[in-house]
């Protein structure tokens, strides 16, 4: 480490590393390294980690996460796409810390959390910085794998972070703030600037508490129709919510939507952003196909 250490009076750590194994940031994988230390220790700080803790780190890149967490938790799944920086990564963590970390060079997509939860007979947390092309997708396997985890502390893009925790009647709040929202806990913790990063990327980000142990008080008498209803709500946004549920909903009449939104009190030229997560769940059981709204004539 003396030679990086060296070079490190006129470059980034992590350029230095790079340098040091002839490597550049690949653009094609996304790779924007956290180099603020600040911003480190306030991530690991709001992560509130334990010594029994089993952690799943995402990205684990050149380990700015990894190694200083790694004395604070029980063991830690370090899953990186890149082969060449899981190289740098293994070089970098001490022999004795090793025993800790289970290393996985893959695509976290593909990775069975129920299978980690399974081994280690307890809920795990997520850590990571989410490249934007699988925010969505990561998310989707997040919820689906929800009875797993405890809670995720994500890196997201600023603007990704602003939908998942928008409320109602904003420009950011739709179908992926709904669905979030209903099935945990979703708070922003850190905002990062791009001159935390090395190479610096084109925009802000943002760290956020995913809380599965907290979902929303209220729940769904069918969550297959609950989502069905969110995503023909927001389907058509400038549409009022009567014509995105009619165009968005085929296999249901006019008049049943139409008596289902006055059964739940919702106006049917209300749009989609307008309303609450409450009436969301009250239409999807309004809607639910074995169900026929009454009208309240």
């Amino acid at each position: 480490m003396a030679h990086v250490k060296k070079a490190r009076q006129g470059l980034s750590l992590s350029r230095a590393l790079l340098n040091k194994s002839g490597l550049s940031p690949r653009k094609r994988l996304g790779q924007h390294f956290l180099e603020d230390p600040g911003m480190i220790d306030m991530i690991i700080t709001h992560a509130r980690f334990d010594k029994g803790d089993v952690v799943v780190e995402i990205g684990s890149g050149l380990g700015a996460l990894t190694i200083p967490i790694l004395p604070q938790i029980f063991h830690l799944v370090a899953i990186e796409k890149d082969p060449l920086l899981m190289t740098i990564l293994k070089q970098r963590v001490s022999l004795k810390e090793r025993e800790k970390v289970t290393f996985i060079c893959g695509d976290v997509l593909k990775l069975d959390l129920e299978e980690v939860c399974d081994k280690y007979g307890q809920k795990i947390k997520i850590l990571g910085n989410l490249p934007y092309n699988i925010s969505s997708p990561f998310l989707e396997k997040l919820i689906k794998n929800r009875t797993h985890i405890k809670s995720a502390i994500l890196m997201f893009q600023y603007e990704l972070a602003q939908r998942l925790t928008a409320g109602p009647k904003g420009k950011e709040y739709g179908a992926l703030s709904v669905i979030s929202q209903y099935y945990a806990r979703v708070s922003p913790l850190i905002k990062i600037t791009r001159d935390a990063f090395y190479p610096k990327p084109k925009v802000d980000s943002m760290v956020l508490e995913i809380d599965f142990e907290k979902p929303y008080p209220f729940q769904a008498e069918n969550e297959e129709s609950f989502h069905r209803i969110v995503r023909a709500a927001f389907s058509c946004r400038r549409k009022t919510i009567l014509n995105s549920l009619e165009r968005g909903m085929v296999s249901v009449s006019r008049e049943m939507i139409a008596m289902a939104l006055k059964r739940c009190l919702v106006h049917p030229r209300r749009r989609a952003e307008t309303l609450t997560i409450d009436e969301y769940i009250r239409l999807s059981s309004a809607l639910t196909p074995d169900k026929t709204p009454l009208d309240t004539h």
